[in-house]
């Protein structure tokens, strides 16, 4: 049965409003290439509304409303949120197939994934309640001293397209957890369940300008949204070069700013493994969620004493990766999310090919798709550091190969990259597994495997790939100001003055 797309406008004040500008973007489906409905655009005369919104909702009845509430009653309102998206699982994953281009089974394991993250965090607020006035042991019996985690107030959430929903949820949820009140901008490229975020709150009757959703583009709403004098933080997920301009123009007001950008990560593959195992993590590793993923393992460094037989087992995994209308019972790759995208994914490929390097499968779109922004699994050998493939972010179903010789000669190359998200090694000498995991310059490593992601544990990169952590306490903690206080206890002077009384 056939989806329709809601018709929705900006959430702003726990409510649906008109942009100011009245304008509006079209959805476009990547699997067909029709327009299927539109969302509203947003500008900086919205984010002045939501911002004051947003404000507000803090300030209401002295904060205790959301700010100075106990996170056992910020835990309610996150666990109801979690039981809207179970409840609405199907019809989340449908729209969000449709909109991104998702697979279907994909989609719906993400959304158990977004219940699970709001249901995390309203364990972590209400533990946050025993943690406040924390003691702190200082070196004098005339002091005591404790500290507060109070919410840093109102914060600028930026999220990407490829994982859409789970990519709110990753900044929503701890941020809603901590006591603040979010912004949150979507990509324009998939914002669809963004705004049914946006209904589910308005539904489980979460007060209003603690969550707002402004969808729109990047210079048009995003921007005005990340340099806001009254925006007291910012959490982008995106591109290198967007984050970078989000970092300057918060500098200019010292504000804070969480960081989760690009990435070029390896997986190195040594002599030891099962051929078929490893294969299927090499390839999942790079064409999960359609190529699209910060953290993809898109440089395949494997040994040489197997590197012939294994890329054979690599091409005979993707010549059985179902490429169809996400929909569709099965499909593991869908198209990529928009037209710019698809250009941009076969230019790489191109380029590869005129720099010297063979495309040993796919990088074309597939025979039997006439429609849509597919892209067959590219498989890319007789690469050389030099080239565009090797050093920079794809965001597509490509991957590049390296074979190595020497465990120090793997780990040189997984670290020859500007970036520092992920990075994975498979072999069956768990000694060795451990050597090179901790000569990984990565943030995240994976033995053994590629791309499981879990809530409870912390999520981010080092040098270009960004830098705090989203997941985990972690991911609480980012949306906390720590205050120290510190009180004199004796019932002595202090002492340090002559008193005027004694003179």
């Amino acid at each position: 049965m056939a989806i329709s797309i809601p018709t929705r406008q900006l959430f702003i004040d726990g409510e649906w409003r008109e942009p100011v500008l009245k304008k509006r973007i079209p959805i476009i489906n990547p699997t067909t290439e029709e327009t299927i409905g539109s969302i509203p655009a947003a500008t900086a005369e919205d984010v002045e509304l939501a911002v004051d919104a947003a404000r507000k909702a803090l300030a209401r009845n002295k904060g205790k409303d959301w700010r100075s509430a106990s996170g056992a009653v910020r835990a309610k309102y996150l666990r109801a949120i979690a039981a809207k998206i179970t409840e609405r699982k199907s019809e989340l994953a449908k729209l969000e197939a449709i909109d991104c281009g998702k697979p279907l089974e994909e989609a719906a394991w993400d959304m158990d994934d977004v219940a699970g993250c709001f249901d995390y965090y309203a364990d972590l607020a209400e533990r946050l309640d025993a943690k406040q006035k924390a003691p702190v042991d200082v070196p004098m019996d005339t002091f005591k001293s404790y500290v507060l985690k109070e919410p840093i107030g109102v914060v600028g959430l930026i999220t990407p397209w490829n994982c859409p929903l789970l990519m709110c949820a990753w900044k929503v949820a701890p941020a809603l957890a901590a006591g603040c009140a979010a912004i949150l901008k979507p990509s324009e490229l998939a914002s669809v369940t963004s705004l049914e975020l946006a209904e589910i709150c308005k539904d489980v009757g979460l007060p209003s300008g603690i969550l707002n959703v402004l969808t729109g583009y990047g210079p048009e709403a995003g921007a005005p949204l990340a340099s806001h004098p009254h925006v007291d933080k910012v959490a982008f997920t995106g591109s290198s070069a967007t984050g970078s301009k989000i970092m300057a123009s918060a500098a200019q007001l010292v504000k804070p700013v969480t960081m989760e950008l690009g990435g070029k990560s390896p997986i190195v593959v040594f002599d030891d493994v099962d051929l078929d195992k490893a294969a299927e993590w090499a390839i999942f590793g790079c064409f999960w969620t359609n190529g699209q993923i910060c953290s993809a393992t898109s440089r395949l460094l494997v040994h040489e004493n197997i590197a012939d037989e294994f890329l054979d087992k690599i091409v005979q995994w993707c010549k059985n990766i179902k490429i169809s209308d996400p929909l569709e019972e099965g499909c593991r790759l869908g198209p990529v999310v928009s037209a710019g995208q698809y250009e941009k994914v076969l230019k790489f490929v191109s380029t590869a090919e005129q720099e010297g390097a063979k495309i040993l499968y796919g990088g074309v779109r597939p025979k039997h798709l006439k429609k849509g922004y597919f892209v067959e699994p590219a498989i890319i050998t007789n690469v050389t550091t030099s080239m565009q493939i090797w050093k920079e972010e794809v965001f597509g179903p490509v991957l590049c190969v390296k074979t190595f010789s020497s465990e120090d000669e793997a780990i040189e190359l997984a670290n020859d990259t500007i970036y520092g998200l992920g990075a994975a090694v498979i072999s069956n000498d768990l000694e060795r597994c451990d050597r090179v995991a901790k000569a990984f310059q990565a943030g995240i490593v994976w033995i053994n495997c590629s791309q499981p992601c879990f809530t409870q544990a912390p999520w981010g990169g080092i040098k270009r790939s960004g830098f705090g952590r989203e997941l985990g306490e972690w991911g609480l903690d980012t949306y906390l100001t720590v205050k120290q206080v510190t009180q004199y206890i004796s019932d002595e002077p202090w002492g340090w003055y002559k008193s005027p009384s004694k003179l």
